[in-house]
């Protein structure tokens, strides 16, 4: 179990070894979320999938309805709060194959689009949401800001994701 800090614990586990190829998962996963972590003022734990497309297209169809593979999902913690255990904040999935993909689509760094659906993954998990547009713009300057933060561009500017937004 990863602690970038004392304030979240990482449970990572890779269900794919071609997650291998960005070196040490659980080091950019803490670094990742423990940054957003402290943005957000978020404590508690979470448990991070790195797996491949079969499984979250399995996971979207069973849980969203949706029988197409995805990039990320995220599950939040339903449970109540017990006092002095840490809260447990959810579930993040990613997808490799989608991951990749889209990273190359986009003409982004593989490592820089895994942050992005990591910090994407974490904000729901907290409660934020894009869906209607006055979520958008409480969410995605967020993300940007994490990821200028991290060294990554805007993932809003170009690509799949942009679109007229207002800010």
């Amino acid at each position: 179990m990863s602690q970038p800090s004392s304030s979240l614990e990482i449970d990572l586990r890779v269900a794919d070894e071609r997650w291998l190829s960005l070196g040490d998962c659980d080091q950019l996963a803490a670094h990742v979320l423990g940054l957003a972590a402290s943005r957000v003022a978020a404590a508690g734990e979470t448990a991070i999938l790195l797996t491949d497309d079969a499984e979250l297209r399995a996971l979207n169809k069973q849980w969203r309805g949706l029988d197409k593979p995805t990039d990320v999902l995220s599950f939040p913690g339903e449970g109540p709060e017990i006092p002095g255990q840490p809260q447990y904040l959810g579930d993040i999935a990613i997808a490799y194959d989608t991951a990749l993909r889209d990273a190359e689509t986009m003409g982004r760094p593989f490592e820089g689009h895994v942050a992005h659906l990591l910090i994407h993954g974490f904000l729901h998990l907290l409660g934020y949401d894009h869906v209607e547009p006055e979520d958008a713009k409480v969410m995605e300057p967020l993300e940007v800001e994490l990821l200028a933060s991290l060294g990554w561009p805007d993932p809003y500017a170009t690509g799949p994701y942009a679109g007229p937004r207002e800010t």
